[in-house]
């Protein structure tokens, strides 16, 4: 049986760490090159970084900070926030990225991912599924769509997409649980991978999304503002006959 991966969020702003709640993340907690490279000097299984300011600013990923941050970094990273087409996800993999995330560029284009699966490989492209509502939303959750998440994430992976990133947006930053019927009706639709996103703050949490079908449980609040950790998170996993990397 494959590990289920456990994975810190970063969320970035202008090089700064932020967290906030429902994809508000105004509040300033630090640097994220800073906290990114403690997540990988304690060996977690991979670092999702998100640039938050990309995509409301229309410009492009900031390829500076990821090369900066693979630089030191010796763990698989999946980097998303403003990419928009195949030469920002060319230029994020020549940065050092393993992965990209894409959102709103593949909600505007779907074609946008079927090319960049043929050229790069599904294993490089993950789509995140933000959802509030019942509804998938783009635009870092400021505009709502008609897409319902499990037909969207079944779409996504009839084009070709390695894995999907399923947020549940109005539990995003409020360590209260994940959205656990949402992540069992999506992971039982697609045979893909599905990383469970928004409102893990124990190791519960993590336990019941991937009781529910998650692949992996991407956490960034409960690092941030709890004494927990990865691994502690992997250890009780395992002592609850999941399997995990300890």
């Amino acid at each position: 049986m494959l590990a289920h991966r456990i994975i810190p969020t970063i969320l970035s702003r202008n090089l700064s760490l932020v967290k906030g709640q429902g994809f508000a993340s105004d509040r300033v907690c630090g640097h994220a090159l800073q906290s990114s490279r403690i997540h990988s000097s304690r060996g977690v299984d991979e670092l999702i970084l998100l640039d938050v300011a990309a995509t409301p600013e229309n410009r492009e990923p900031d390829y500076a900070m990821v090369e900066a941050l693979s630089d030191k970094c010796f763990i698989p990273l999946a980097v998303g926030g403003g990419i928009r087409n195949m030469e920002h996800i060319k230029s994020l993999l020549n940065a050092g990225a393993d992965k990209v995330i894409i959102g709103t560029a593949a909600i505007e284009n779907q074609e946008f991912i079927r090319r960049a699966t043929d050229h790069y490989g599904s294993q490089a492209i993950t789509i995140a599924v933000d959802v509030k509502h019942g509804r998938v939303f783009s635009r870092c959750g400021n505009v709502p769509t008609t897409l319902d998440p499990v037909e969207w994430s079944k779409t996504c992976e009839s084009l070709g997409a390695g894995e999907i990133m399923l947020t549940a947006i109005e539990r995003d930053g409020t360590m209260t649980g994940y959205d656990i019927p949402l992540i069992k009706r999506v992971s039982q639709s697609v045979s893909v991978p599905v990383v469970a996103s928004g409102g893990a703050g124990t190791y519960e949490h993590l336990y019941r999304a991937i009781h529910a079908g998650a692949s992996a449980v991407a956490a960034g609040a409960m690092w941030l503002f709890t004494d927990q950790t990865p691994a502690g998170a992997a250890r009780y996993l395992m002592g609850n006959k999941i399997e995990a990397r300890v």
